[in-house]
């Protein structure tokens, strides 16, 4: 059975330089939910969202599972997924022959992915785009960048507060040739399944997964959902 983890990372600054602060969401197959946050001043708005990812990525470090990040960081993306390999064969000289920007960053992000080499992939959503997770992740870095108060989420999925919803097309930036570093399954079209076993729900990103928890068990249900809406509504009539 696929069992992937998403994290879904972002950055915020104010001023560039400025107060800045980054956030990760992260998603546990076993149907958890664990928010990361934190701030630096005085930043920029790249290395914020690098620290997102990379927070991510070393939380996540000694989980076996294929992981999926996704980012609205189109230099996090390109960086990662394809100019750093030139860096890296230049001594960290850009095609102009200048130092990297954030060096010590992208050798540490460099490293998280190469560890988990063939079980990592990214996805490039747009921001502000009204994908759930993306905006939750916007609202938690702006907190730390502001410096204002804020509670991180860590507990089951279920009341974490947002739909958990892969972003659809609408949300995502066209693919590039190497957007996708990794050939692990991707989501159900069109959305997830739901299925609730002994009060308790989980989110499944191919029908076989669902099938696997709601075989021959008395009293489970499952439903597929297409959007955060009818996500909303199926528990609301499960009463969860």
């Amino acid at each position: 059975m696929d069992k992937t983890i998403f994290i879904y990372s972002d950055g915020a600054c104010s001023g560039n330089p400025g107060p800045g602060g980054w956030s990760a969401v992260i998603l546990f197959p076993e149907g958890r939910v664990r928010e990361l946050g934190g701030g630096e001043r005085p930043t920029t708005n790249n290395r914020m969202e690098m620290l997102g990812a990379i927070a991510a990525l070393a939380y996540v470090q000694d989980r076996p599972e294929p992981v999926k990040l996704y980012t609205d960081s189109g230099l996090l993306i390109n960086g990662i997924t394809s100019w750093i390999h030139a860096w890296k064969r230049k001594g960290w000289l850009t095609a102009g022959g200048k130092p990297v920007v954030n060096q010590d960053l992208w050798e540490r992000l460099d490293a998280l992915a190469l560890a988990r080499k063939g079980r990592l992939a990214w996805g490039h959503v747009k921001g502000h785009a009204g994908h759930e997770l993306n905006e939750r992740c916007d609202v938690i870095a702006v907190a730390f960048s502001k410096g204002a108060s804020i509670a991180l989420y860590e507990g089951p999925a279920v009341g974490c507060g947002y739909s958990l919803l892969e972003p659809g097309a609408e949300h995502l930036h066209k693919a590039g040739p190497r957007a996708r570093t990794s050939a692990h399954k991707p989501a159900a079209k069109g959305g997830f399944y739901l299925s609730l076993v002994g009060g308790s729900v989980e989110r499944h990103v191919t029908w076989p997964q669902c099938q696997a928890r709601v075989h021959g068990v008395s009293g489970a249900r499952f439903k597929k959902v297409a959007s955060a809406e009818e996500e909303r509504a199926v528990l609301e009539q499960w009463g969860v």
